[in-house]
């Protein structure tokens, strides 16, 4: 078993750990502490079953299902909290999540890759095509925000009808990527298959009640722990200091990236690049072309107004984060200052949103 593996495991400790705190009333911080970092394996078991299941079920309705089950964890945290009101939190957390993945893990994978070997390569042709891919969702998170502050008294029911509209384009491009990547040409996509799902060539194949089930119950207790985390979030935030702006930006998509950011990291020290930008790559698009708009669909139906309507600093954090992830990645090649050129930008982000005092609340 693998040390990662392992630490997972023993984090799994943390779910009695959370559940104690909440009916023994330890207090919010720590119920808050506890929920997050057991988020994290069940996080990561969640991946596991979702590839051992691809596995079996075939590489085009695999594809899909690790498409879609790919930021379910974030998802469900963001689905939670925008139940319960905190749409700023939710906002935040798209926003960090695409800065993190293009920021941080990238940044990381480069840089612990990078130090193991001189240079690395990936498939510059995906690399071009992904970033006007998030160009795209730049635009789209731009647009309905440059409406606002450039029309005097536009309604919330006009910018919330806006980014519905925006939702529905973005959702189409994300279905029109997935049939780029699985099927029309699925051959340029053809990496790391091996890598991540080493059963697939092996002769026992893996047992699919069994990952199933392990899917369903991973998907309960994680939306559990979103609650307990939800829930604490407020309190919890408070006694440490911290605004609603950068608990959104940056602790909530830790906790709900942690197992893929991993991941990333240790095929990237395996050198297999190709297999660690798509990992971190594809995680921002499906939260920037799906996650989001999605996100706005449900809180029309939830009756939570959510729009794509950011602060412009958070707008300016992605569009930086864009902007140098895809001069970087556009040759190819990565070496460990490349990789810590996007580590600087995300502390520089970073502390930014630290000091920012753009949010009071967090609803």
């Amino acid at each position: 078993m693998s040390v990662k593996r392992i630490i997972f495991l023993v984090l799994l400790a943390f779910i009695p750990v959370s559940l104690g705190a909440k009916f023994l009333e330890w207090g919010d911080l720590l119920i808050f502490i506890a929920s997050g970092v057991a988020i994290i394996p069940l996080a990561a078991w969640l991946g596991t079953a979702t590839e051992e299941i691809a596995v079996v079920v075939g590489p085009n309705l695999g594809g899909l299902l690790n498409a879609t089950f790919g930021n379910a964890t974030e998802l469900i945290i963001a689905f939670i909290a925008l139940r319960a009101g905190y749409v700023n939190v939710v906002k935040a957390s798209i926003t960090g999540s695409i800065i993190g993945n293009l920021l941080l893990v990238m940044g990381l994978s480069m840089f612990l890759g990078g130090i193991r070997y001189k240079e690395q390569t990936f498939q510059s042709l995906i690399a071009r095509m992904n970033a006007a891919a998030m160009n795209l969702a730049v635009i789209a998170i731009l647009v309905p925000t440059a409406v606002n502050y450039t029309s005097e008294g536009i309604s919330q029911i006009t910018l919330q009808n806006l980014s519905l509209a925006v939702a529905v384009v973005l959702i189409i491009v994300y279905f029109l990527t997935l049939l780029f990547s699985m099927k029309t040409h699925s051959y340029l996509y053809d990496i790391g298959v091996a890598e991540k799902n080493p059963t697939t060539h092996s002769e026992n194949k893996p047992n699919l009640p069994l990952w199933i089930g392990v899917l369903l119950i991973c998907t309960v207790f994680i939306a559990f722990e979103s609650e307990l985390l939800v829930d604490s979030l407020e309190t919890a935030t408070s006694e440490l200091g911290l605004t609603a702006l950068f608990t959104g930006v940056v602790v909530v998509p830790i906790i709900g990236n942690a197992a893929e950011h991993a991941t990333a990291v240790t095929v990237a020290m395996k050198d297999k690049m190709d297999l660690s930008v798509t990992v971190a790559v594809g995680s921002t698009l499906q939260i920037a072309l799906f996650v989001a708009p999605l996100l706005v669909i449900i809180g029309k139906i939830l009756g939570k107004p959510m729009d794509l309507d950011f602060h412009p600093f958070e707008l300016v954090a992605v569009a930086a984060s864009v902007l140098i992830a895809n001069s970087i990645s556009s040759d190819g090649k990565s070496n460990w200052l490349e990789g810590t050129l996007l580590l600087a930008t995300y502390a520089v982000l970073g502390f930014a949103f630290f000091f920012h005092p753009v949010i009071e609340g967090i609803g």
